[in-house]
């Protein structure tokens, strides 16, 4: 009789229960900069679970045993036992999908080295679908390996058992393949350690040190002001000994061959022994060992012919150093060692380079500190020409190279000789990477003793390397680690050099484009090149270089990554810090301005709470040395001001200070931006300094844009704390008009046909309320309205928007060309329910639901005296058919004119 174990229980399909394909990725993507999940980068993962969403872990007979063998490793994670093994406890009692996915995900990029262990689930607005929040070190191994999560918890559902062993070798593969390399790596790491920004721009090892103006890039050793032609000279090794011998340093004798006729002529002109090694090469590769004979030679070529042209040099015996330059002065010294491994008189060659290899700073490539010894048919060749074979067994203390290069690619090793260089060598060190013209240069001498001068004791200098590795440097097998990163930095960044540019962010749910553009406005002043970022696009001063909605990362990075920009000013929209997160690390100044009903039930932000614990991602990512500049009026966002490494600037609009917060504020010596007898004024404990009149500012118009009030007041207190004289920012005030050219669709102001005509992007209810406010405000014998509202709002909210505009005395609805999942007429069937609640008669409201048409209509309405409010969608286009009719009827003036 046969039977089945628990683990051959029967598979999900053979119990005609749910399908392992309903677990599915809906949506995944990496979050690069602070988001609202973690102020650093994440994996999130949309993760659909279809009809699986009723069941746990222990629902399914098999499925725990069968992911605990599979991934033994797991037991390891406490989970919320605090424990060992706590997360399969969780899993035997029954756990949901996305939590397994989280523990799954997080242990694959473990196994293939990556250092993680946050992990979050959160569920979404559908009973069906989970979000997963991973931690990752490199972006695409963390992607994959949710992607592999998948299909492990699919296989185990299935009743198979996936390969673990084969997932984490390719993971660990791929992250050799994307991860940053040993020098750039340890470059990296010091620039972070003195809090210079870091940037990576591609999936080599492209970065970017620094922002703006100030940015700097570097591969590897190489930098941005290494020079081409040095670099041409340093990868001719012929030509290099040229230049080296015009300023009198040895170099060994010899000359490029093409064919091996030619190099049996040049080893017989100067004599043998000899050694070849290609014209162009690097990392040792193509490099013969100790020719001997004409034979030799001839073997030698067979196997290097393959590289190009080769050099055949006279050999040249000696210990091999690297001595590094940086910026022409001698940083570190190194004596390099070929792969070798030492006898014990029991072991064979191959078991002793086993064991070496089993050193954890070992690893295939150059990728690691050390490389792996090589076992290869090099090696084989190498040990042949000796007499000896991998099954060789050395004595006790016998040391066997596997190398005739001490390259450290090939499994050679290092020992600091920086102390040890004597003053003439270095000398000549320095003259030789500066007559190649080398800002980072890698000198390799052959030397019996580094401590000598050359000229006493034959010593040749064989080559120079451009962009050459430091982690011979940084982490030698023996002696002293030399800082060389740090020395590398001080050239890019010289003692008093600012490595990044004032980064000021911008959030908030109204005011967040006009804010950004007068701050913007205020710098450009004082003649500094500023970029800024709004839902309109992306400006270079006032050129608009990328159109669109441009308040996420994306906008973010075309400013901090151009090298003309001195001041960036980046308004940060919800919706880019939940997609995407942050397009920098840190900011100088974060401003949040306030927190309203805006997007609710978007993207699981369904209450003011959580939509301030979105917009708290600003302030949370100030400096130490930066400002936190916060509405001391909106008690959420008041209360930022724990979240904060940096300063706090409170602004109020409360007259007179009368904000009890701002008070306290002040009595300890803090800072604030208040109003104070009609006038903007920036407090500081009991100094007042005056800035500007509210009537006098253009923004306010005249005073009627209470809603304004916030909007400068933030701008007075950032460009305040960054400096900025307080004449210069009355100055800037006061030249800051809300005219298309500065705001486009922010109060902007026409004159037609004796009417007014006033446009504006207004959204939300907060918004229109401020806006409702200047338009019953300013003098009008009629109050033409052309209303719409975003799709997805609330139903709530757009009735709101309805009920502000009740005090009009005509309406005209449209919607939006996106309705964003609404059906047609839905929008403004909610629109007319509010207006008709507060009490604007039915028959005083049309419908026109195209907006360049009920633009039109209302335009052909407006007579002598009336104002025509436009809640614009295309802000643009609505724009342009204003200026339209004022143009005709310019035109129409001077015809008449003339007649």
């Amino acid at each position: 009789m046969s039977g089945r174990s628990v683990l051959d229980t029967p598979s999900v399909a053979e119990l005609q229960g749910p399908d392992p394909a309903e677990l599915q990725i809906t949506r995944l993507r990496a979050m690069r900069g602070p988001n609202y999940w973690r102020l650093a980068p994440v994996i999130a993962c949309d993760l659909g679970v279809g009809s699986l969403g009723s069941l746990t872990s222990a629902d399914l007979a098999g499925f725990a045993e069968r992911l605990e063998r599979v991934m033994p490793t797991l037991r390891s994670h406490p989970c919320t036992r605090n424990r060992e093994g706590g997360f399969f406890e969780r899993l035997r009692e029954g756990t949901g999908w996305a939590h397994i996915l989280e523990h799954v995900v997080l242990e694959l990029q473990t196994l293939a080295g990556s250092k993680v262990s946050f992990g979050r689930v959160v569920p979404s607005t559908s009973d069906e679908s989970w979000w997963v929040i991973l931690e990752y070190e490199e972006e695409e191994v963390g992607l994959q390996a949710t992607r592999d999560g998948v299909e492990v918890i699919r296989a185990c559902l299935g009743g198979s058992e996936p390969d673990i062993a084969a997932l984490v070798a390719s993971l660990s593969d791929l992250r050799d393949a994307v991860r940053l390399g040993p020098s750039t790596a340890v470059i990296v790491e010091e620039a972070r350690r003195r809090g210079i920004p870091v940037r990576r721009l591609n999936t080599g090892s492209l970065v970017q040190l620094g922002l703006g103006r100030s940015l700097r890039r570097i591969r590897a050793a190489a930098t941005d002001a290494t020079s081409i032609i040095a670099s041409d000279i340093a990868q001719d090794k012929d030509l290099t000994k040229r230049v080296l011998q015009n300023i009198g340093l040895s170099v060994p004798v010899g000359a490029v061959a093409r064919s091996l006729d030619r190099a049996v002529e040049i080893a017989r002109e100067i004599g043998f022994p000899v050694m070849l090694k290609p014209l162009d090469g690097n990392q040792g590769r193509g490099i013969s060992p100790r020719l001997g004979s004409e034979a030799e030679l001839a073997d030698a070529w067979a196997q290097a012919e393959r590289f190009g042209k080769l050099v055949v040099e006279r050999y040249v015996e000696g210990r091999d150093h690297r001595v590094l330059v940086v910026n022409g002065k001698v940083v570190a010294v190194a004596e390099r060692v070929p792969a070798h491994v030492v006898g014990d008189g029991v072991g064979s060659i191959r078991d002793l380079a086993a064991q070496v290899n089993r050193d954890p700073r070992r690893g295939p490539g150059h990728g690691n500190i050390l490389t792996a010894l090589p076992l290869d048919q090099q090696t084989e060749e190498f040990l042949a020409r000796q007499g000896l074979t991998l099954e060789t067994v050395p004595a006790a203390g016998e040391r066997v190279f596997l190398r005739s290069t001490a390259n450290l690619s090939t499994g050679g090793t290092s020992i600091d000789r920086t102390d040890e260089i004597h003053p003439d060598n270095v000398t000549a060190c320095e003259m030789a990477a500066g007559v190649v013209g080398l800002d980072i240069a890698g000198i390799d001498v052959l030397t019996p003793d580094i401590s000598v001068p050359f000229e006493e004791n034959g010593a040749m200098i064989i080559e120079i390397n451009a962009a050459p590795g430091i982690r011979m440097h940084e982490h030698p097998a023996e002696g002293r680690p030399r800082r060389v990163a740090a020395a590398i930095l001080d050239m890019l960044f010289p003692p008093g050099a600012r490595p990044t540019i004032p980064v000021i962010a911008v959030t908030g749910t109204n005011g967040k484009t006009t804010t950004t553009r007068l701050i913007a406005h205020l710098f450009r002043t004082t003649g500094r090149t500023v970029g800024f970022t709004t839902t309109d696009g992306v400006y270079l001063q006032n050129r608009l270089v990328v159109r669109g909605d441009m308040t996420g990362p994306f906008a973010a990075n075309v400013l901090l990554s151009n090298p003309t920009v001195e001041v960036a000013v980046l308004e940060t929209a919800r919706g880019g810090i939940l997609r995407a997160g942050l397009g920098f690390d840190e900011c100088d100044v974060g401003i949040v301005l306030n927190v309203a009903g805006d997007h609710l039930g978007l993207h699981g932000i369904n209450t003011l709470e959580q939509l301030a614990d979105v917009k708290a991602v600003v302030p949370s990512v100030v400096k130490r040395r930066g400002t936190a500049v916060l509405n001391a009026d909106d008690p959420l966002v008041a209360a930022m001001a724990e979240r904060t490494k940096g300063d706090v600037v409170y602004f109020t609009t409360a007259p007179d200070n009368r904000n009890p917060l701002v008070e306290a504020h002040l009595e300890t010596g803090g800072t604030a931006a208040c109003i104070a007898n009609g006038e903007f004024v920036i407090r500081r404990g009991k100094l007042c300094i005056p800035i500007a009149a509210v009537h006098e500012v253009p923004l306010t118009v005249e005073g009627l844009a209470r809603f304004q009030y916030g909007n400068v007041l933030a701008a007075i207190a950032a460009t305040f704390v960054q400096g900025m004289r307080y004449e210069d920012i009355r100055a800037g005030l006061l030249s800051f008009f809300p005219s298309p050219a500065l705001t486009p669709g922010r109060l902007n102001l026409f004159r037609v046909r004796g009417g007014t005509v006033l446009v504006d992007y207004a959204h939300n209810p907060r918004a229109v309320e401020g806006l409702m406010e200047v338009a019953l405000g300013l003098e009008a014998r009629r109050r033409i309205g052309v209303l719409a509202a975003p799709g997805d709002r609330r139903d709530e909210d757009v009735r709101e928007v309805g009920r502000l505009c009740s005090r009009l005395d005509h309406v005209i609805l449209k919607e939006d060309d996106d309705r964003r999942g609404r059906s047609p007429g839905a929008v403004a069937r909610l629109l007319e329910e509010g207006l008709r609640e507060g009490g604007l008669p039915a028959e005083r409201v049309e419908t026109v639901f195209a907006e360049p048409e009920a633009v039109t209509r209302a335009l052909g309405m407006l007579q002598d005296g009336d104002l025509l409010v436009v809640l614009a969608a295309d802000v643009g286009a609505v724009l342009h058919a204003v200026r339209y009719r004022v143009s005709g009827e310019h035109r129409a003036s001077g015809e008449t004119r003339r007649t």
